[in-house]
Parts: structure tokens; C-alpha cells; sequence
């Protein structure tokens, strides 16, 4: 598997992944989707075996208080690509843009009872910060997870 930077002739192909991975009304639209890949806050991560893209990753991060705060819009993995750790490394990679965005904390929503990317996230470092009813529609609520990121110090 190789991971690299995603580029704006991977949008077709990634896209093509949202439409596999979610359905309305969870999937992102064109546009939106878009709007984050090719936001200059934000960093896709892609996953490819063969030339072919197995997955992405999409985080952005924006200033809070005065900090730099990351968020991870979303990792998708084929379900035939599942259970190779292909999610583990997409997250690996979001974390090294965000900490090179001097991004001090990363959060996400989960869906309650997603047990795979709960599982993940948690084995991560990922705590469990609080619950959002209704986040995903009708009795379907997300759950917040975080993680404190640390910088590299130059020695």
C-alpha cells in the first residue's frame, strides 16, 4: 500500500469511494467534498494498492482561541481493503499534517456502536470526550473523541 498527498485528479476516484463508503443523506456532497480537499486547511491523505486508491483521509484544522484545533472530516476505506490496517495508517498520516499545522488537539464524531472506528481511534489514544444526539438523524448519535497532539521540539 502506498500513502501519498491527494491531488485534484483523484477527486473522481475518491469521490467514487464516498458513494461506496455512504449514502444519503450521511454522504458528503460534490461540492462540499470539494471545498475540503482543495481547502489550504485542510490535508487528504490517500490510500492506493496497484494505482488503485483503496482509501482517503480528510482533516482540516482552523484557530480556536488562539489555537490551532484539528478536525477529522472523515476516513473511508473499501470494503475489501477493511481489517489490513489501512484506516490505522490514514489516521497516522492525518495526525503528522495536523501536528505540521501546529494543530494541539484532533477530534472527530463516531457514530455510536461504529465498533471498527471506535475500536481504532481508541487504540490510537483517542478518549472519548461526549455524545451528540441525533448527530447522524433520528436516533443515531455520534460520539466525540479527541486526542492532545504533541509538537516535535528541534533539540
Amino acid at each position: 500500500m502506498i500513502y501519498r498527498l491527494y491531488n485534484s485528479r483523484d477527486f473522481d476516484e475518491l469521490y467514487a469511494i464516498e458513494e461506496v463508503c455512504f449514502k444519503p443523506p450521511q454522504r458528503f456532497g460534490r461540492r462540499y467534498m470539494r471545498q475540503l480537499v482543495e481547502s489550504s486547511w485542510s490535508a487528504t491523505w490517500i490510500a492506493e494498492r496497484d494505482d488503485c486508491m483503496a482509501g482517503f483521509a480528510i482533516a482540516d484544522w482552523a484557530e480556536e482561541a488562539g489555537d490551532i484545533v484539528a478536525y477529522i472530516q472523515t476516513i473511508e476505506v473499501l470494503p475489501e481493503e477493511r481489517g489490513h490496517g489501512v484506516g490505522g495508517e490514514l489516521l497516522e498520516h492525518i495526525e503528522a499534517s495536523a501536528q505540521a499545522a501546529n494543530a494541539g488537539l484532533i477530534w472527530l464524531h463516531v457514530e455510536d456502536g461504529n465498533a471498527g472506528p471506535i475500536r481504532l481511534y481508541e487504540a490510537h489514544g483517542y478518549l472519548c470526550e461526549g455524545r451528540e444526539e441525533e448527530y447522524y438523524g433520528a436516533g443515531r448519535a455520534a460520539l466525540v473523541y479527541a486526542k492532545r497532539l504533541e509538537f516535535e521540539t528541534a533539540a
